[in-house]
Formats: structure tokens, C-alpha cells, sequence
């Protein structure tokens, strides 16, 4: 019996963005969860316990950097990791989501295959046609 997928949970308002990388890391054997906005986000991450959040930060309802910061000062979560891929390009954003508690900050339009290889590398898998 094989392990099970790796559960990344992809968060963005953006539909189309949403379905390319659903698509995307579908494709290179992850287990997709989906929300539009951070109150959905939040939810799905405490009922899920994915193994990595792809978080954008201009949400509706709430924005990324308050689920960040939600997620990984309680305990139970913390140890999920967590990547920004946001549109905002600045210092001062990418210093406060890692102030916040993110593990990586990505900034859009981003390479699918440098995010994914950065997902494979922080959870430790071996790449999709690598021996595992």
C-alpha cells in the first residue's frame, strides 16, 4: 500500500489562479483543497490538517496575514507550514508574513515548478518521478 497524497490546501480569491495551481500540483501527485477567502481558509485548515498551506494575502472576509497568524500561534496548528503567494511584491509585506509565522514568501506570477520543488523540499518528498 502507498502512502497517502500529500494534503495542500491552496487559498485565493482569484478562480483562475485557483485553477492553475490546483491543476498544477494535482498534476505532481498532491491531494488539492481549495478556499476563496480566509474565514473559509481558517475553517478548512482546522478540520483538514493539511500538510501545507499556499496562502494568499488580499482575501476576502479575512485577509492572509490574519490566518497566518491565527494558524501558527495556536498550538494545534502551528506546525503546519504555510507559503505566501501574493501579488505584493514589498519588504515590509514579506517581513510581516514572516514576522507572522510563514515559512516562505512567493511572490506572483511565480514559476509552478520552483513553488512546487519549494512545497517538495519543505515537506521533505522526493520529486514526482524520482524514486521515493
Amino acid at each position: 500500500m502507498s502512502d497517502p497524497k500529500p494534503r495542500v490546501l491552496i487559498v485565493d480569491d482569484e478562480p483562475d489562479l485557483l485553477s492553475v495551481l490546483h491543476f498544477g500540483l494535482e498534476v505532481e501527485g498532491f491531494d488539492v483543497l481549495e478556499a476563496t477567502d480566509g474565514e473559509q481558509a481558517l475553517e478548512m485548515a482546522r478540520s483538514h490538517q493539511p500538510d501545507m498551506i499556499v496562502l494568499d494575502l488580499m482575501l476576502p472576509r479575512m485577509d492572509g496575514y490574519k490566518v497566518c497568524r491565527a494558524l501558527k500561534f495556536d498550538e494545534r496548528y502551528k506546525r503546519i507550514p504555510i507559503f505566501i503567494l501574493s501579488a505584493r511584491s514589498g519588504e515590509t509585506d514579506r517581513r510581516l508574513a514572516l514576522d507572522l509565522g510563514a515559512d516562505a514568501y512567493v511572490t506572483k506570477p511565480y514559476d509552478m515548478r520552483d513553488l512546487v520543488m519549494k512545497i517538495r523540499e519543505r515537506l521533505s518528498l522526493p520529486g514526482k518521478n524520482q524514486a521515493a
